[in-house]
């Protein structure tokens, strides 16, 4: 039975996916695993090749053209190991598709709009992805060259920041993002977002409430932290306001570096991206590891010690 950890790393042969690029084989050549490249083309460019010189001449002329690009990229890093994987058409479904057959455990790739207006927010293929991936994604910024080892990954990671909902999911993604933080030897701090009461009219217990919610935060925060082995340096930390902006904010005040998030669940739809997780990719511009809801095949911790999963903070 193959127990090879296994990423993938869809790539566009762009700035953005060069910094994916590196990030995925930091952490494969860290734990040992596998890295499979993958370039999706547009089906016009496949229908053309079939027509003038047979896909197999597409396939080829691609793989050339992705091998070129990692010795590119990684220089004397590039791993001699890596799989190479062409396919045709949209790039979201065939991620997916490619992330299920292979039996993936880790998506490395980057958030990038492309052109204009939608350079303000992550890329439409990254969304998809996240809409839908059963897997554990890191999503790298797009103006993040990426590391060139697994120390400088380490010096950029610095702290990890694990926003928090205190719902059922919230152990599990406390649970990775400690293994992450012992692997890096880095801080971790958990932090927990209080909405704002918005009563339609005065109440005279609105300040009793008020009081209570950050009472029971406190507690459930110092619970969650006890539980964390010595070595880890784990802080708590509650604020209050706007998930999404107190989140981004937090990550540039403490100089995060990795943010864990986890992905809403439904049982009808499976994991689904939240406004909360969404709004944070927009804003932090930082390492985001998006985890899926724990299932009965996660059976394995997310061996990026480049990146953390966070639980959504309600949204």
């Amino acid at each position: 039975m193959e127990t090879t950890y296994r990423v993938l790393c869809p790539i566009d042969f762009s700035d953005s996916s060069r910094g994916a690029l590196r990030y995925a084989n930091t952490t494969v050549e860290h734990v040992g695993g596998r890295l499979t490249l993958l370039v999706v083309n547009d089906p016009l460019l496949h229908e053309a090749s079939h027509l003038v010189a047979g896909l197999s001449r597409l396939v080829e002329d691609t793989t050339r053209e992705m091998q070129r690009f990692v010795k590119q990229t990684l220089g004397v890093q590039a791993r001699g190991d890596i799989e190479f994987e062409v396919a045709s058409g949209k790039p979201a479904p065939e991620i997916l598709r490619v992330s299920h057959e292979r039996r993936i455990e880790l998506i490395v790739m980057a958030s990038h709009g492309s052109s204009g207006f939608r350079k303000l927010f992550f890329g439409s293929t990254t969304e998809r992805v996240l809409r839908e991936t059963t897997v554990p994604t890191l999503v790298t910024s797009g103006t993040d060259a990426g590391p060139v080892d697994f120390d400088e990954l380490r010096r950029g990671v610095r702290r990890i920041l694990v926003p928090v909902d205190l719902t059922a999911a919230t152990p599990h993604q406390v649970a990775i993002a400690r293994h992450i933080s012992q692997s890096l030897s880095v801080p971790l701090l958990l932090a927990h977002v209080l909405e704002p009461v918005r009563p339609l009219s005065s109440h005279p217990v609105l300040p009793t409430v008020e009081t209570e919610r950050r009472y029971r935060a406190e507690s459930e925060l110092d619970r969650l932290t006890s539980d964390i082995p010595d070595g880890v340096s784990p802080e708590s930390l509650i604020v209050y306001g706007e998930p999404a902006e107190e989140i981004a904010k937090v990550a540039e005040d403490r100089a995060i570096g990795l943010v864990v998030m986890g992905l809403h669940s439904s049982p009808v739809l499976g994991p689904r991206m939240g406004s909360v997780t969404y709004r944070v990719l927009c804003l932090a511009h930082r390492l985001v590891l998006a985890l899926p809801p724990e299932t009965e095949s996660a059976h394995q911790a997310p061996a990026v010690d480049a990146g953390v999963r966070v639980a959504p903070v309600s949204g």
